[in-house]
């Protein structure tokens, strides 16, 4: 089988979430089965800060068994990045089925666009919940009439997509409020435990001594960072924890400015770490050597950064938001608070720093849920079903 997949971002540029890693996985995994994938993408590339793009990056890279393709983006609003060359990378290679990656993209525009025009099966997915964002409607004039385009297109793909692959149930109801009749295929996201291994001492390069805490994500408002700062200011009054740091790691989305502002005006400088564009094997090392990572998102659909916590049988601390009780159940493998309550969340960090056999216990049913359920494989196995399914369905017509 050839296939397709689509997104706007893949390797190198890992620091842009969630999607890379499920497109690679995916993509590894399934061409390890014999099938021949490849990736379709942009040239993000952030070795040289945030959202660029690098010419230099090969057009094709081959990896063991499958292949990025990228072609160079013209510009870019936002995350929404134009590069109009794919559409013939595609149309050229006549994959048998196109699986596209985050919808509030122009890569999904490009990947509807050839399936209808060489009548290629279409799956959509919408790792990251750009489809129904709620902090969209805060934008400015020109995002917002943007965004409606977008919108238009969002409902023409998810209208005339063969099948849909969403990662939980409150996924799957936001799908059926857009479309009724939507098939939907709930595929669990999961995590690469094989190249979760990192050789790098995080805590001597970062001159680190003593216990912390772990935030990983984006440096936007949506993640909760104004929280977790006026958090842990709290639990600084308590002696007991006067030697604890935070470390937060991600890439700026215009809002580091903001939170090192806050950092100094509460004299937290000392205390909180902040690493931007860290390398890939530094986030690893990170989340081995922290007490448990900390996620206060206001909006979460189905995340990955407690997946890859948990690998480490490490607990998250998180909202109870939107998706993300789906992945973080209260008291099992994790505790939720509700978002934008830095004393609640105070509270919940004091109370894992304290009990050493609880987060033992919550870290050992993350680590339990991430090998039964939510690795790499399993998504693969499940996705590949649903486009032979798809495939043998087209045949029978």
């Amino acid at each position: 089988m050839k296939i397709a997949l689509v997104c706007p971002a893949s390797l190198p540029a890992t620091q842009f979430g969630g999607i890379v890693f499920l497109a690679v996985d995916l993509a590894r995994e399934i061409s390890e089965l014999g099938h021949d994938v490849t990736i379709y993408t942009t040239d993000l590339d952030f070795s040289n800060g945030s959202n660029k793009f690098n010419k230099k990056l090969s057009r094709i890279e081959k990896f063991n068994k499958f292949k990025i393709n990228r072609t160079h983006v013209w510009f870019s609003l936002k995350l929404f990045f134009v590069n109009p060359s794919m559409f013939n990378q595609i149309k050229n290679d006549k994959p048998d089925i196109i699986h596209t990656i985050g919808l509030r993209s122009f890569q999904s525009f490009v990947a509807w666009n050839v399936s209808k025009k060489l009548k290629i099966p279409l799956i959509a997915s919408d790792q990251g919940g750009l489809t129904t964002h709620p902090f969209l409607n805060e934008s400015g004039l020109f995002l917002k009439i943007l965004y409606k385009i977008q919108n238009f297109f969002i409902k023409k793909i998810i209208n005339d997509c063969t099948a849909i692959s969403v990662a939980n149930e409150y996924e799957k109801n936001i799908f059926l409020e857009l479309n009724k009749k939507s098939k939907i295929k709930i595929i669990r996201n999961g995590v690469n435990l094989k190249t979760l291994v990192s050789k790098i001492d995080f805590k001597t390069k970062y001159g680190i001594n003593t216990k912390f805490i772990l935030f990983v994500g984006r440096f936007s408002k949506s993640k909760g960072i104004e929280t977790l700062i006026h958090a842990f200011n709290i639990i600084q009054n308590n002696n007991q924890f006067s030697n604890i740091h935070l470390v937060i790691m991600g890439v700026d989305f215009g809002y580091e400015q903001s939170m090192e502002e806050l950092i100094k005006i509460n004299n937290l400088s000392e205390k909180i770490i902040v690493i931007k564009n860290p390398p890939r094997d530094d986030v690893i090392s990170a989340y081995q050597v922290s007490e448990f990572l900390v996620l206060p998102s206001q909006w979460e659909l189905s995340p990955l950064v407690p997946l890859e916590s948990f690998a480490f049988k490490k607990p998250v601390i998180s909202t109870k938001s939107h998706g993300i009780p789906f992945t973080i159940q209260d008291g099992k493998n994790g505790i939720l608070v509700e978002p934008d309550k830095p004393d609640q969340l105070a509270t919940a960090i004091t109370k894992l720093l304290l009990d050493d056999n609880l987060r033992i216990r919550l870290g050992l049913s993350g680590y339990n849920f991430v090998h039964d359920e939510c690795n790499c494989v399993s998504m693969a196995k499940n996705s590949l079903e649903l486009y032979e399914q798809i495939l043998k369905n087209n045949d029978n017509k």
